[in-house]
C-alpha cells in the first residue's frame, strides 16, 4: 500500500463523517421545526394550500355532470389515462392520491398536536370566554375537521369504491354520471354530503385566511380584502359542490 493511499484514508473518513454530521444536523433542524408551534402552523398552511387546490379542481370536475354522461364519463377515463405511455393506466392518479393522503395526514397530525399544546398551555379554562373576533369558521374548526375526516372515508368508500350506498350490482366502474345519480337519489346520503360541504365551507372560511396569515401574506393594508376573498372562495366551493346532490334530488339531473 503506497503512502498516498494511506494518507487519503483519514481524509475520506473525515469527509464521510462531515457528510453524516450535516445530514444529522439537517434532520435535527427539521425535527426542531416540526416540534415548534410555528413549524406546525407552516405545515398546516402548506398542506392546506395543496388540499385547497385539489378541492377546486375536484369541484370543477364534478360540475362536468351538467354537461351530460358522455362528458363526465370521458373526464373520468382521462384522469386514469393521463401520462400514458410514460405512466401506466391510473398511475398518475395514484401518485396524486398518495400526495393527498400524506398532506391530509400531516395536516390532521399538526392540528391535533397544536390543540394538545394549546390545552397544556392553558390547563384551566377561562371563567368567561369572549369570542370577540372569532368567526363561525374558527369556532367550528375542530368539530368541522372531524366531520370532514369521516366524510372523506365515506366518500372514498361510496363513489370511489362503490362498497356503500349502492344496491348490489348498481355501482359501475367509470360510469360516473350513473353512479352520481344513483348515489344522490338516496336522500340521507345527499343530505350528509350537503352537511359535510357546509363544514368544508366553514373550514375554508377560516383556513384560507389562516394560510395567508401564516405564510406572511397578510398585512394591515390587505387584511380586510383577504378575509373577504377567503369567504367568497369558501361560499363558491360550497355552492359548487352542493349543486350536484340538490340537482339530483330535484330531478334536474337524472
Amino acid at each position: 500500500m503506497t503512502e498516498s493511499t494511506l494518507a487519503s484514508k483519514p481524509i475520506q473518513t473525515g469527509e464521510h463523517a462531515l457528510e453524516g454530521q450535516q445530514q444529522a444536523g439537517a434532520t435535527n433542524r427539521l425535527m426542531s421545526i416540526w416540534a415548534s408551534v410555528i413549524g406546525k402552523k407552516v405545515v398546516m398552511a402548506v398542506t392546506g394550500a395543496v388540499l385547497f387546490l385539489f378541492v377546486i379542481a375536484h369541484m370543477v370536475g364534478n360540475l362536468k355532470i351538467f354537461s351530460g354522461p358522455v362528458e363526465i364519463n370521458a373526464y373520468s377515463r382521462f384522469l386514469r389515462e393521463v401520462g400514458w405511455p410514460e405512466l401506466g393506466y391510473g398511475q398518475l392518479l395514484w401518485i396524486v392520491r398518495s400526495v393527498l393522503v400524506i398532506c391530509v395526514g400531516l395536516h390532521v397530525t399538526a392540528a391535533f398536536q397544536l390543540t394538545l399544546m394549546n390545552w397544556r398551555a392553558r390547563p384551566i379554562g377561562y371563567t368567561a370566554k369572549k369570542d370577540i373576533e372569532a368567526t363561525w369558521g374558527s369556532r367550528t374548526m375542530r368539530w368541522g375537521g372531524s366531520l370532514l375526516a369521516i366524510f372523506i372515508v365515506f366518500h372514498l368508500l361510496h363513489f370511489t369504491g362503490g362498497v356503500v350506498g349502492f344496491q348490489p350490482g348498481q355501482f359501475e366502474h367509470l360510469a360516473v354520471y350513473q353512479n352520481v345519480v344513483a348515489g344522490f337519489s338516496v336522500w340521507p346520503v345527499a343530505l350528509f354530503y350537503i352537511v359535510a360541504m357546509g363544514a368544508l365551507c366553514l373550514h375554508l372560511d377560516h383556513g384560507i385566511w389562516s394560510m395567508f396569515q401564516t405564510l406572511g401574506w397578510a398585512t394591515v393594508q390587505n387584511t380586510k380584502r383577504l378575509r373577504i376573498c377567503s369567504r367568497i372562495a369558501a361560499i363558491v366551493i360550497f355552492i359548487g359542490f352542493i349543486s350536484v346532490p340538490i340537482s339530483v334530488l330535484a330531478g334536474w339531473v337524472r
